[in-house]
């Protein structure tokens, strides 16, 4: 066991037969940094049943923080300690997983806020193969939690913030407790930009993109009062990092297409003649619709009130139709970047040709049966024109719009 320190990250170079590195990165941690060790380590000798390995990672600490961790590298067998002149959470994970020679890895913050119990269950589906990263969640329906209202408000509305956004479907982003393998590490780690508390987040948005498994645990957890987080300034770096991302991916800058093929898993083999992903495509496509739905019938009836139907009818649908588009370009059928947007748009233009066709040719029936008919059921003859609709443009978008994705 050897123990580093100076102007590079270097681990540990002892060879190691650990299948699984678990890394604490630190900051002026000297009072927490002892107890939190000793009290890992007893627990990984009593009951993980494969090697392990501890790495401290001290991100540039002006206080006793790196003595400490030599001292426990000294005495502790499977210990080892890093030094990383630079600060920043992500940095010091990326820095020490890019070296790590055991095909699991995984990280928690140094006050063990979360259970240990809960560290097999998150490691297991790695070792077996059935996932690709997981993830500890404080946001699970049977997570026990203790902590202020403010940090929960704050950490619900930032998971609700990945999930309009960026369509996120994972629960919770920042908790300090997450595993990945080395393999995925090594292909997804040189793409993450972050290097801060934004790192977990860009980490699990590229890994969902990409087709893999993210496994979810839920856990006890107790907050630590005596964080060192700046939650101003970390909700300001992850909201400029949402929006950097957001870009990247927008704009194709990512390789996801790449990343999906390499390591994305194949789709399922289709079920009673049910294509892959028509399934998820179709829930996806509803949701889409039934907001479509109601902006449509919102933005008719306000137009219906200076206009004739048949007018308030174009513009509404007009409107709708290009969201819509762009929607389901984006959500159900996952296609990034500007690449063949201008084309959708207009075989969308297409489709919402037809849909005018048959709202347009049910309210002419309607009004050539009666002079005036009541409002609500002009509104009802629409809503059924649309229901068809919908069918046929999902259908069309399938088939022709997004055949290829």
């Amino acid at each position: 066991m050897s123990i580093t320190a100076g102007a590079t990250a270097t681990p540990d170079t002892t060879p190691t037969t650990a299948a699984l590195d678990v890394v604490i990165p630190v900051y002026n941690e000297e009072r927490d940094l002892e107890p939190c060790v000793r009290r890992l380590h007893a627990h990984l000798s009593e009951t993980f049943p494969y090697p392990f390995q501890i790495t401290i990672a001290d991100n540039a600490s002006t206080d006793g923080t790196l003595d400490v961790g030599r001292r426990l590298a000294s005495d502790l067998p499977g210990v080892s300690v890093t030094h990383l002149p630079r600060k920043g959470r992500g940095h010091a994970l990326k820095e020490v997983w890019s070296a790590s020679e055991a095909p699991v890895l995984a990280y928690m913050d140094v006050d063990l806020s979360t259970d240990l119990a809960a560290l097999l269950p998150l490691v297991a589906p790695l070792f077996s193969g059935h996932s690709d990263l997981a993830i500890g969640s404080r946001l699970s329906r049977s997570s026990r939690v203790i902590r202020g209202a403010k940090r929960e408000l704050i950490s619900r509305g930032y998971n609700l913030i990945l999930r309009g956004t960026l369509q996120a479907r994972f629960s919770d982003a920042q908790c300090g407790f997450k595993a990945i393998r080395a393999d995925v590490a090594r292909r997804l780690l040189p793409l993450v930009e972050d290097t801060g508390w934004f790192f977990d987040t860009e980490l699990l948005v590229l890994a969902e993109r990409s087709g893999l498994r993210i496994h979810e645990v839920p856990v006890d957890w107790i907050d630590d009062p005596d964080s060192r987080v700046d939650i101003v300034k970390t909700a300001v770096a992850d909201l400029r990092g949402i929006a950097r991302l957001g870009r990247a991916l927008g704009t194709g800058r990512l390789p996801i297409t790449e990343l999906r093929a390499q390591l994305g898993r194949a789709p399922l083999a289709p079920v009673d003649g049910v294509p892959p992903g028509m399934v998820g495509q179709l829930l996806t496509f509803g949701a889409i619709g039934v907001v479509s739905t109601l902006a449509y019938l919102a933005i008719y009836a306000g137009l219906r009130l200076g206009m004739g139907a048949q007018l308030a009818n174009l513009l509404a649908l007009l409107i709708t139709a290009v969201g819509n588009t762009a929607a389901n370009r984006r959500i159900t059928f996952g296609v990034q970047g500007a690449d063949g947007a201008a084309r959708h748009h207009l075989q969308g233009l297409v489709i919402f040709g037809l849909g005018l066709g048959l709202t347009s040719g049910s309210l002419a029936l309607l009004h050539a049966v009666t002079d005036t008919p009541h409002r609500l059921l002009e509104l009802a003859v629409l809503i059924a024109a649309n229901a068809t609709a919908t069918l046929l443009r999902f259908v069309m978008l399938r088939v022709w719009v997004f055949r290829r994705a």
